[in-house]
């Protein structure tokens, strides 16, 4: 059956197109008094696409009942364009009986192209289902009022020549003179009854619009803006004839539309097209007005200089190009989305509410402007520390109730992972999806930036206390190393002392002995006190200085070890303590961390004052940072030593590509804590 339908719709296919294309030459090879004066019409448009779309369709749905629609209502309208070139040459040879008979498959093939496509597609548009059994109405009224109007027009009088578009009136073989007098009153009650039909199909859709949820309004959307235009284009060329070709260019179009709506609505963003197609309108009026307007007066003002004229309209109208592109572009999207329609708008909203408070303060904005302007349910904020493995929650906030199957959004800042942006369903709204995309692109960057300033609010407390332990602890060590360790080897050297001095006279060889134990544990003395100096501040820094104590940690190049370059830039001398040994012990862990895994050619350090700044920057040109990488416990000391000077420290790097360290650490407040 399914073969047998795709044969079918093929066929369709193939013979409407031809029989639309023998109508236009037949009607362009007309004797001029037997040419009609318009052959075009949107059955000739029908006939050419609408049953290719729908063989299209069944070949991918093949009981799809809105593609059969399409197929029977496009080949209405090539017999009827079909016969009416065949009538009209049937007339012009003489042959005035067989033009006649031909004039009733013209009407045929108008009655089943209206009502299938016109009609029953809006009708049963997207689903093929009718929104309620009580739409039957609607069906029985459209299908009453043209099957009507098609049988008056079998039994329609001939009328009189004079007026007659032909030079022969076309006899009717079936016309029942005695209806005559009813004719015009048939004629306004069938016509009534049709082009109240239309509306009411049109209508139809936007019922379901309205009800649908939010992924059922998108596919709606298609063919809800094409029925619609091709009405108010079909209105416009009945009250304007000139403007018929309005209606046939739009009637091309609706065939997509549908195609759009079965197979392709969520790749393709309804609100953009219709978004992007009234303000080009818009600008295509106004400008359009604008340009002719100061072209007419400056011709007056200026009178004979048309050029002038031209001129003036032309940079009066590039002025206020742009000004009235953002007008018209926020009217739009205030009509399709509401208050909250520019993202931009929503933006500054969010940047005003941000500098008003903490970090905390600013991601409850962030979650207040992100639910408005998505018109979601619920927006959760949950910003993380740590890797991916092990990730831990730092702070979050929420608002309304984001459900079981969130969509999930990261939040990367400078290629980072800060936490998760966790989006719950959508509240009724017109058109979301392709909105929801631009609200997300503009705002993430901002919650992003929120998520870090917490996060780094939290490292810092976190920094703050593993400070103060450090600094009790190191205490703590240094009061047991001074107590256990010098404390009890001086404390033996006093006795040792005593001894000596016991001894001096009474026996000058033990004395010797004494002094020689003395002068062992004067050396252990001198080496402890060394450890514990070194301990607290690496001695090349105090010999060398900060530059050549880099240096020395670059080393020569081993064997297997890579060539290190350092450089320098800018006065090294006065910097703060703190500064010297936290850049040291990062140079350390990062060379360190190059030899063992970076399997590195070359190492290139850069460490350069600038007028508020130390900047430090390690580059090797190894095999770079996994996809998936884990920080050990170097990249997190050497971050936390640069948070607790509150500067920066960006690890980068790709598979292949080699590893960038850069730290920066801010100098005049630390300068000015150093002074204190």
């Amino acid at each position: 059956m399914a073969r047998a339908a795709r044969v079918v719709t093929v066929v369709l296919a193939i013979v409407s197109p031809v029989l639309v294309t023998i109508a236009m030459v037949t009607f362009a090879t007309l004797p001029e008094e037997w040419r009609l004066p318009e052959t075009a019409t949107p059955l000739t448009a029908a006939g050419v696409t609408f049953p290719a779309v729908g063989a299209f369709l069944i070949a991918h749905r093949p009981r799809l009942k809105l593609a059969w629609l399409m197929c029977i209502g496009g080949l209405g309208g090539a017999l009827h364009d079909f016969c009416q070139a065949m009538m009209l040459v049937a007339a012009s040879h003489g042959h005035l009986t067989l033009a006649g008979s031909l004039r009733f498959p013209v009407y045929v093939g108008w009655a089943v192209s209206g009502l299938a496509l016109e009609m029953l597609l809006p009708l049963y548009s997207p689903d093929g289902k009718l929104p309620s059994p009580r739409w039957r109405l609607v069906v029985a009224l459209g299908a009453v009022s043209t099957a009507a109007e098609m049988l008056r027009q079998f039994v329609r009088p001939d009328p009189p020549l004079e007026g007659y578009l032909l030079p022969v009136v076309i006899h009717n073989p079936l016309q029942i003179p005695e209806l005559a007098p009813y004719h015009p009153t048939l004629a306004i009650v069938n016509w009534t009854g049709i082009l109240a039909t239309l509306p009411l199909a049109a209508l139809s859709m936007l019922l379901r619009f309205r009800r649908a949820d939010p992924v059922g309004r998108r596919q709606i959307g298609w063919p809800l803006l094409a029925f619609a235009g091709y009405i108010v284009f079909m209105f416009v060329g009945v009250v304007v004839p000139e403007l018929t070709w309005l209606s046939i260019l739009w009637a091309t179009l609706l065939p997509i539309a549908l195609v759009f709506s079965v197979t392709r609505y969520r790749l393709y963003g309804i609100d953009t097209i219709v978004s992007r197609t009234f303000v080009a309108a818009g600008l295509l009026a106004v400008v359009g007005g604008v340009y002719f307007g100061v072209a007419a007066l400056s011709s007056l003002v200026v009178s004979g200089v048309d050029q002038i004229a031209g001129l003036a309209a032309a940079l009066f109208t590039g002025a206020f190009f742009q000004p009235l592109r953002r007008v018209l572009q926020r009217a739009i999207d205030r009509l399709l989305y509401g208050p909250v329609g520019d993202p931009r708008l929503l933006a500054e909203r969010l940047v005003q509410e941000e500098r008003r408070g903490d970090p905390a303060q600013a991601l409850a904005s962030v979650i207040g402007v992100l639910r408005e302007g998505l018109a979601v349910q619920g927006v959760t904020v949950e910003v993380t520390g740590g890797e991916p493995e092990r990730w831990v929650s730092v702070a979050s906030a929420a608002s309304g109730q984001v459900g079981d199957s969130p969509r999930e959004v990261p939040l990367v800042w400078h290629g980072e992972r800060v936490g998760r942006l966790l989006v719950g369903p959508p509240a009724p709204r017109r058109f979301p999806a392709a909105h929801d995309e631009r609200v997300l692109a503009t705002l993430v960057p901002y919650a992003a930036d929120v998520a870090h300033a917490l996060r780094m609010a939290a490292d810092l407390q976190r920094s703050r206390e593993r400070i103060l332990t450090a600094r009790e602890e190191e205490r703590r060590r240094l009061r047991r190393d001074l107590h256990d360790g010098l404390g009890q080897t001086l404390s033996g050297l006093a006795m040792t002392i005593n001894m000596a001095r016991l001894s001096l006279k009474s026996s000058p060889e033990a004395t010797d002995g004494l002094l020689g134990e003395l002068r062992s544990g004067m050396d252990s003395v001198t080496g402890d006190i060394r450890q514990l100096v070194y301990g607290l501040r690496p001695p090349a820094l105090d010999d060398l200085g900060l530059a050549a104590a880099v240096r020395t940690l670059a080393g020569p190049a081993g064997p297997e070890g890579p060539v290190t370059e350092v450089e320098t830039e800018g006065d090294l001398d006065d910097l703060p303590a703190a500064v010297e040994v936290a850049v040291y012990r990062i140079a350390q862990e990062a060379l360190t961390n190059v030899r063992r895994h970076a399997h590195a050619d070359r190492v290139r350090v850069e460490l350069r004052r600038e007028p508020e700044a130390l900047r430090l920057m390690i580059v090797d040109d190894g095999v770079g940072l996994p996809q998936e990488r884990r920080s050990g416990v170097g990249l997190t000391s050497m971050r936390e030593r640069t948070a607790e000077l509150g500067g920066l420290c960006l690890v980068s790097g790709a598979p292949g590509k080699g590893t960038t360290v850069e730290v920066m650490l801010p100098l005049p407040l630390l300068t000015t804590d150093a002074g204190r």
